[in-house]
């Protein structure tokens, strides 16, 4: 009877509505030229006609026909959403990448085999009700006009599955347009608030996955584990570090001046068609000199390059279309910070540019929006004593800086994602730090900069520097960002690694440096 108890309390709470964020507010959507069958071919070419919303970035719409000649780079995408997109079929249902305001994906650019530039990637995390399992499964993201690769595997979904579907972007803004008239509301889709979207982060449904893993983890009936120690991590930090314990994504040891942003899913590109496919086994050996299309985000940051360094193991769970292979994803990180979240953390602050509002203010509401979908606390006295924009600054500084320099000698052994960044993970680590507190205009506080970097010829940091003297913040009633003045103007950075070149892109638009992270 109790077990009963539990899972009805279970369901209602994932079966509840998300409040706060109507989609069509970001545009007034049209209907539909006929309804998606979710049992029909993931073929997307059978689907409906896409239904086009507005945004920041101009009225959007999927389906162009004639090419637009650019005179400007474009940074913005559309991404259509298939119809039930929590549904198996819907997550074996390529997502479709096109240009906004009516432009073709090779006008604007927005094709998969530009994803360095404008890449989107999709991630599901999925959760049974009943026992409290999860898993992971990374819909397919195809340029629109084209077919898969290899058609993506149909998951088998638990029974009354809790899904939670988060968004990343290599550009600056994507935009959520429905396939059908409701895909967005069928799958709790939120891009942020009317006339202002988050930018490269969107998200279906987080807010009922975590509420629902939340309830789970309270009934003892979901276990997540702990984040580890590891014997190779120099303490420090002094009461402020959280010594051997292994860093998660709130830990102020690794966050930059936008968290919990972006996701691991990996896609593999065949260069000889332009055709993306999952990254699966099966894929990488039957698809000939396919070259893996990467998000770079905190979660691959830290899951693929910090923690194998550090000696620490990400949160991994079976991969419904991998063959139940392990693998990480954006919302099991954020379950993993919150099962092990340190005391002094880092959650989104209200100065992070994706959470400003259109005029570059800080804005409660939204930041409380952002933080609901990756199931993180809303903004209160409690946690703006680590997290309000002036208190993030001092953490970011006092906790980060004396990090990466009492583990340098161990960071340096590491590959840096992007070697125009910075010749190793330490150096790499420490430009970001460097940008990161210029980005988040941390000097408005009466904070000094604490990273000096070595550039070399490029632009690359080949050394750096610190200054671990403890800092406390002042001016801490700042309401916006101002335009940051740059320090340093590094030329275009390019990465070594497959797929990573967007780390250095130029910031977005509130931000005027060169953002080393893409995050």
């Amino acid at each position: 009877m109790a077990l009963g108890l539990t899972l009805g309390i279970i369901l209602a709470v994932s079966g509840g509505p998300v409040s706060t964020v109507n989609q069509s507010s970001l545009g007034a959507c049209a209907s539909a030229s006929a309804s998606a069958d979710p049992s029909a071919s993931a073929d997307p070419s059978a689907s409906a006609s896409p239904v086009p919303c507005t945004s920041t970035s101009g009225s959007a719409s999927a389906s162009a026909s004639a090419a637009v000649t650019t005179t400007v780079a474009n940074v913005n995408c559309d991404i259509i959403v298939p119809a039930h997109p929590l549904s198996a079929r819907g997550l074996a249902t390529p997502y479709q990448l096109t240009g906004t305001d009516g432009q073709t994906p090779a006008a604007s650019g927005c094709e998969m085999s530009n994803a360095a530039n404008l890449g989107a990637f999709v991630q599901a995390t999925i959760l049974n009700p009943r026992n409290g399992k999860l898993y992971v499964y990374n819909p397919l993201v195809i340029t629109q006009g084209t077919t898969p690769a290899v058609n993506p595997v149909v998951p088998t979904l638990p029974r009354n599955a809790v899904v939670t579907i988060d968004f990343g972007f290599n550009g600056t803004d994507l935009i959520q347009v429905g396939a059908t008239a409701n895909a967005l509301q069928q799958g709790n889709c939120v891009n942020g608030q009317a006339g202002s979207i988050f930018g490269q982060q969107s998200f279906c449904n987080g807010i009922n996955f975590f509420n629902t893993a939340f309830a789970l983890e309270r009934f003892g009936l979901l276990r997540v584990p702990s984040e580890g120690t590891s014997a190779k991590i120099v303490p420090s930090g002094g009461q402020l570090g959280t010594g051997n314990d292994c860093p998660v994504t709130r830990n102020f040891d690794m966050v930059d001046q936008d968290p919990s942003d972006n996701v691991t899913t990996e896609y593999l590109l065949n260069p000889a068609t332009g055709q993306t496919a999952q990254a699966t086994t099966a894929n990488e050996a039957n698809i000939a000199n396919s070259t893996p299309l990467l998000n770079g985000s905190d979660n691959t940051l830290l899951d693929r390059f910090m923690d194998p360094v550090l000696g620490c193991t990400p949160f991994q769970v079976p991969d419904l279309g991998n063959n139940d292979q392990p693998s990480s994803s954006q919302a099991l990180d954020e379950l993993l910070s919150a099962r092990n979240q340190p005391r002094i953390a880092a959650l989104v602050p209200e100065n992070d540019e994706m959470t400003l509002d259109g005029n570059g203010q800080f804005d409660t509401a939204k930041t409380n929006l952002y933080r609901e979908e990756v199931g993180q606390a809303p903004v209160s006295n409690q946690n703006n004593q680590t997290s309000s924009p002036a208190m993030y600054c001092q953490n970011m500084v006092n906790i980060q800086t004396p990090f990466i320099a009492a583990n340098q000698t161990l960071l340096a052994t590491g590959q840096s994602p992007v070697a125009g960044v910075g010749d190793n993970l330490f150096t790499f680590l420490a430009n970001r730090l460097a940008m990161s507190f210029t980005n988040l205009n941390c000097q408005n506080f009466g904070l000094t900069n604490p990273v000096t970097v070595t550039l070399d010829g490029n632009g690359a940091a080949i050394a750096a520097t610190f200054n671990t003297t403890t800092q406390t913040a002042t001016n801490t009633t700042e309401t916006g960002t101002g335009t940051p003045t740059p320090t340093a103007s590094p030329s275009p950075w390019t990465s070594t690694v497959p797929g990573w070149g967007w780390w250095g892109r130029r910031g977005r638009p509130h931000h005027q440096l060169m953002n080393p992270s893409g995050m």
